[in-house]
């Protein structure tokens, strides 16, 4: 758009303004500005007093569901908002009825502009983003405002008449506000659509947690890349051409975002193979604990401190991975311990299997066992060995309870766990010298 094109735009569009404005400046309009000027007032003094007295009402409310405290705190911030409409109301059907219907005109058109935006208050309250409930509100305000004082058709072709022309490409400031609604459109559309189908497949019990993981991903790359597409093809863009751009694009990222795809593959081959699932428990180095996501991009590893690592999925692949619940949730523990050369090793043997049964996480359907693994310098050691089947809840707590078992049973039974001893003797050498041999 040239700049001559542009300043006849700006001078037809101020043109109209101006008219519109000396429209106003008529006498009874007037008279109605003042009207409303006063009522506005009034909806102000009336408003303050009603939210104070909502405000302390809202603070005694307990236990009521989110959407209804969301929807008290909207009507309390436009109590303002909704005085004004109802006083605007009835001024209009009072003049509607005591004088002429152009009397009372413009009293009408702000009546129902401010209606209209409570009920879009309202339905924007059905967005849980803050953002995004922002722009969609202050987007339909004036949408509406436009469209009940007749401004829309104008205003649509001021902003179509703002374009960029490359040869047969044309971009409109229009096409790019349709282009963004209508996407955003389907993508709200698309977010429900795979809010609601992720919630269905976490609830089958049919489909593994691995594959319910890749069949959420693959629905919301799905959905929200349809929904893209899509709300270009509506508003008219060659998709023809953004294929070939895109394809560039691809070939660039593919050599400076090679470690983002690696992950991305590694965690659909992890979702595939059934390699690691969420809520297996997992070693990965110095790192124990249960997968509690698994990511696209990484897998949210939670630890018995209430650490949470974010591990590439990358190294799921390519390094040394202890899964602890990959088949089944069986797992062996070992604890080692000793006891003096004075005691019975076989009652020492049973008095520990029969003291690893009493912990309530060790399992008795699967055999525990002591053995003898050696004899030390102050001890007979033993090595026991017992199964538990919720490694979640943790191996040192489980460990520490059996020890703590042990101990009791050895108490109860007069067994004695032995500890190095030295014995120090003072000699006189032959000099007459003290000296000290150990």
């Amino acid at each position: 758009m040239d700049p001559t094109q542009i300043s006849n735009l700006v001078t037809d569009t101020g043109g109209d303004l101006v008219t519109f404005l000396t429209g106003l400046l008529r006498r009874w309009n007037l008279y109605q500005i003042a009207i409303m000027v006063v009522a506005l007032l009034g909806a102000i003094g009336i408003g303050h007093v009603l939210r104070a007295r909502m405000r302390d009402w809202m603070r005694n409310l307990s236990g009521r569901p989110k959407w209804q405290l969301r929807y008290l705190l909207a009507i309390e911030k436009r109590l303002t908002l909704i005085v004004w409409a109802i006083v605007l109301w009835a001024t209009f059907f009072v003049m509607h009825e005591i004088t002429w219907p152009s009397r009372s005109y413009l009293i009408e058109v702000v009546a129902r502009i401010v209606t209209a935006w409570v009920l879009v208050e309202f339905l924007a309250q059905l967005i849980k983003n803050r953002l995004l409930r922002r722009l969609v509100r202050w987007g339909m305000w004036i949408y509406v405002t436009l469209y009940l004082v007749g401004g829309l058709d104008p205003t649509s072709e001021f902003l179509d008449g703002l374009a960029i022309e490359f040869g047969d490409f044309r971009l409109s400031t229009l096409a790019v506000l349709k282009a963004l609604i209508v996407t955003a459109l389907l993508f709200t559309v698309a977010r429900i659509v795979s809010t609601q189908t992720s919630s269905h497949v976490r609830k089958n019990e049919d489909i593994s947690p691995s594959m319910r993981v890749l069949i959420v991903k693959v629905a919301q790359v799905s959905l929200y890349g349809a929904a893209f597409f899509i709300g270009l093809k509506a508003v008219g863009f060659d998709l023809t051409g953004l294929a070939v751009l895109s394809g560039a694009i691809g070939v660039g990222l593919g050599f400076g975002l090679q470690k983002v795809v690696s992950n991305l593959v590694s965690g659909i081959i992890i979702l595939l193979d059934k390699s690691i699932k969420p809520g297996d428990v997992i070693s990965l180095g110095d790192t124990f604990g249960w997968i509690n996501t698994l990511g696209a991009r990484y897998a949210s590893v939670v630890t018995r401190d209430g650490k949470e690592f974010l591990i590439p999925n990358e190294d799921l692949i390519t390094n040394q991975v202890v899964n602890w619940s990959h088949t089944n949730d069986f797992v062996r523990l070992d604890i080692f311990f000793g006891t003096a050369y004075g005691d019975d090793p076989h009652a020492v043997r049973k008095i520990a299997v029969e003291a690893a049964r009493t912990v309530d996480r060790v399992l008795t359907t699967r055999p525990a066992v002591c053995h003898i693994v050696g004899f030390g310098d102050s001890s007979v050691d033993y090595i026991l060995r017992f199964w538990i089947t919720d490694p979640t809840g943790g191996l040192t707590n489980v460990r520490g309870a059996v020890y703590l078992a042990l101990w009791d049973a050895f108490k109860e039974n007069n067994i004695s766990i032995p500890f190095p001893q030295r014995e120090i003797k003072v000699l006189d050498v032959m000099d007459g010298t003290p000296g000290i041999i150990d």
